[in-house]
């Protein structure tokens, strides 16, 4: 096995390889005047499984395009499996035509992934779970809920309620509060533009609770500070986010930091943009990801990995 890290996220992939005490293989990355990425492997890994690190995250463009470059050269290493870890998927909003003469990207990601010698995909939370279906390979996708929910649930928190923040998080605020033992409320928005919302309504009783958002991911905040908003009008006691993914820009934290959300508990699925301090609290997915690329390397069940310890 070889564990190859892209720059997207060497802190992740170092933490992962600590983990698995399995040192991280040498490469050499570098970028020429022009931007083009030049990549070579320093270590013989013909014959390994090798295990790609590198979520597809700001900037997407450029990690993207490394990640296919590297998987080319490990390629044509001869290496035995190519297996992406993508603990973020970059373009995964873009899963379905709903305007005329848009692309589908997500779906041309996974072609451009398989083209360049994907034997196998690795991956957490995608923003919708059809996007494994735009593989023709097999695809472990995890989950960040385990986590997650193991810390709120050390919070101690009473008279719960899992919030979804628009109709689309229904099915993933209902896994949450199963989990939980806890209640569930929905708010109805109308998205104005990509990062502006209008809240039309709470579905659900959250006076005198505690309301946890729970959503897959977020960058400017938008619906998140709004849904907060609605919610502390509706009478609740306090409220807090549960995001898989935090992809936080200066925007997006100047707005929560004057919105009613008193913490934002997420992964470290894609490094933090900003200085975000105690308002955030970013669990390390090491350990899971971890567990799943041992698994994988030796052909074992990965379906352990989606319960709470």
């Amino acid at each position: 096995m070889k564990l190859i890290s892209g720059t997207a996220h060497p802190v992740l992939a170092k933490k992962i390889s600590d983990y698995l005490g399995q040192s991280l293989t040498k490469i050499e990355v570098k970028r020429f005047p022009d931007g083009e990425i030049f990549v070579k492997i320093l270590e013989n890994i013909r014959g390994h499984d090798v295990f790609i690190i590198q979520p597809t995250c700001q900037p997407g463009n450029d990690n993207l395009m490394e990640l296919l470059i590297m998987m080319d050269a490990c390629r044509r290493a001869s290496a035995k499996r190519i297996i992406c870890v993508l603990p973020y998927y970059g373009y995964a909003r873009q899963d379905r035509k709903d305007q005329p003469r848009v692309p589908i990207t997500a779906k041309l990601v996974a072609n451009l992934l398989v083209t360049a010698g994907a034997s196998r995909v690795l991956t957490l939370d995608l923003h919708s779970q059809q996007i494994q279906g735009f593989f023709d390979i097999p695809v472990d996708h995890l989950y960040a809920s385990p986590l997650i929910v193991g810390h709120l649930k050390n919070l101690g928190l009473d008279n719960l309620v899992v919030v979804s923040p628009d109709t689309g998080g229904t099915k993933m605020a209902y896994a949450y509060a199963q989990l939980l033992n806890a209640e569930i409320a929905i708010v109805a928005k109308n998205r104005r533009s990509a990062t502006e919302v209008d809240v039309i309504s709470v579905v659900g009783d959250v006076e005198g609770c505690n309301a946890v958002l729970v959503d897959d991911m977020t960058t400017t905040a938008g619906t998140l500070c709004a849904a907060s908003e609605v919610l502390k009008q509706s009478g609740a006691k306090s409220v807090m986010a549960a995001v898989s993914h935090t992809l936080l820009n200066q925007d997006g934290l100047d707005r929560l930091q004057k919105s009613a959300i008193s913490n934002i508990v997420t992964t470290d699925s894609v490094p933090a943009r900003v200085e975000e301090g105690d308002l955030v609290t970013r669990l390390s997915l090491s350990e899971l990801l971890g567990d799943a690329i041992m698994r994988i390397h030796n052909y074992q069940s990965v379906t352990s990995l989606f319960r709470i310890h």
